[in-house]
């Protein structure tokens, strides 16, 4: 029995795993922010209005903490 509860906990480790690599943001020009071309990749439905409330300084970027409050907040979900 207890080897089919480490099967079951592994699959869903696994399955959330790959649940969250889907929303992965990856900082292609490796300055450190994303820019709206990079949060549409992981966030296709991404407009430009969304990506003005999630920059929450207004500096044109937005930095992975500002990000991760707007998932937080669910201005973009996850």
């Amino acid at each position: 029995m207890s080897k089919n509860v480490f099967a079951l906990f592994a699959a869903l480790i696994a399955a959330g795993s790959i649940a969250h690599a889907e929303t992965m943001v990856e900082d292609t020009d490796g300055n450190g922010t994303y820019s709206i071309e990079e949060l549409m990749v992981a966030y296709p439905a991404m407009t430009a209005e969304d990506f003005a409330a999630v920059d929450t300084d207004a500096d044109g970027a937005v930095s992975p903490e500002e990000l991760s409050a707007a998932v937080e907040a669910g201005v973009v979900a996850e």
